[in-house]
């Protein structure tokens, strides 16, 4: 028995080589494990009537990639997954070993069963109205889908002229060591976002010198943000959503918000931004105007792409490049919802979105037939 009061069962029924259930979860982060649990609180079972697949090795989603020195203490809020509260997790401790702990053991309380490590290559239409599933653990036939991938498989690396020529260490945000790797450098930094400030005022307490680059001016919040802010910067993610346009990040509208770090930074200088260099060379970056500043390393703390490709066969996306989401169901297949996508891509926003597609795929479920290939 579990939390739910429901021994397990056996596992799923299997037609022509692929295992049958009603549905699939694809991804076990915060919004997999929300879908999860609210698909176990209606009544439907792990491993007979859905099934949650995960490529990381362990429980934690995006989490558990982290850099060390990204203690619980300073990330921006954690929202606690449905029914399991967070409590008295150490601020000190590395984000990746407190989160990862308390995913581990939400998974077992509840029962989940998500199978891992598990890639799943490409998602198809299947025969008799049903998904295929293609997986590097076999095929799965469902009724309907929860995506819930995320972004952190997918960094965005911008490029720019002359940037096969730099002779120094280019890396991104994904593969972010921490400070220590950066002692005694040069260290160009890109980006305007959380990411790319907390690895700033980090790298330019041991670098030999710190730049900071940016597209666009940074937003600095000031001030309470409430729950009508809140409201406004998420409609303003959803509009784009809804138009089918590639969904931005909530914090690229809410702005970056000051606390005491910050503003010791800003003392300091180490927040004096520059607009982006025109130009790389094998020595550092250059602007038009003549600047020019030499690097030893350039980290680029550019954000992310939702991880969808394997999505691609069903042809979900918009001219825009986007893919159009009412709620968190696909405009062009009510079969496939979206979580942890465009505005549900924060942690209460993922547990929110879990629950609203678990509710509208339970409605398409009692109203299709099981279709039997």
């Amino acid at each position: 028995m579990n939390d739910f009061g429901v021994a397990e069962t056996a596992g799923p029924a299997q037609t022509g080589g692929a295992r049958d259930v009603d549905v699939v979860i694809i991804g076990a982060g915060q919004a997999g494990l929300s879908s999860a649990y609210h698909l176990r609180r209606t009544g439907l079972v792990p491993d007979r009537d859905f099934v949650t697949l995960d490529h990381a090795p362990r429980p934690g989603g995006a989490w558990q990639f982290r850099w060390p020195s990204l203690t619980y203490g300073k990330i921006h809020g954690m929202h606690a997954l449905p029914g399991m509260e967070l409590t008295g997790a150490d601020e000190s401790r590395p984000s990746s070993e407190v989160v990862g702990g308390y995913f581990t053991a939400y998974e077992e309380r509840f029962g989940l069963r998500v199978r891992r490590p598990v890639d799943v290559t490409a998602v198809r239409e299947g025969d008799g109205g049903r998904l295929r599933v293609e997986t590097s653990d076999g095929l799965w036939s469902a009724r309907a889908l929860i995506n819930a991938t995320g972004t952190w498989d997918r960094p965005f690396w911008p490029r720019y002229r002359g940037q096969e020529t730099f002779r120094g260490r280019q890396l991104h945000t994904a593969g972010y060591p921490g400070p220590g790797a950066f002692a005694g450098l040069q260290v160009v930094v890109v980006g305007g976002g959380a990411s790319g400030t907390q690895h700033l005022m980090e790298i330019a307490d041991v670098a030999a010198e710190t730049t900071w680059v940016t597209r666009r001016p940074p937003v600095f919040r000031e001030g309470p943000f409430g729950e009508e802010q809140g409201r406004e910067a998420v409609a303003l993610v959803e509009e784009r959503v809804r138009a089918g346009l590639p969904p931005r990040s909530v914090v690229s509208v809410t702005g970056l918000p000051v606390n005491e770090a910050i503003e010791r930074a800003r003392e300091r200088g180490v927040l004096d931004r520059l607009p982006m260099f025109d130009r790389i060379t094998p020595s550092g970056v250059a602007w038009d105007d003549g600047r020019y500043i030499e690097a030893d390393v350039i980290l680029w703390a550019t954000g992310f792409r939702p991880a969808i490709d394997h999505l691609a066969p069903l042809r979900l996306r918009e001219p825009g490049g986007g893919i159009r989401v009412e709620d968190t169901r696909a405009v062009r297949d009510e079969r496939v919802h979206l979580v942890g996508y465009g505005p549900s891509a924060s942690t209460i926003g993922a547990n929110r979105a879990g629950r609203a597609a678990v509710r509208g795929i339970r409605a398409l479920l009692a109203r299709e037939p099981v279709l039997v290939p």
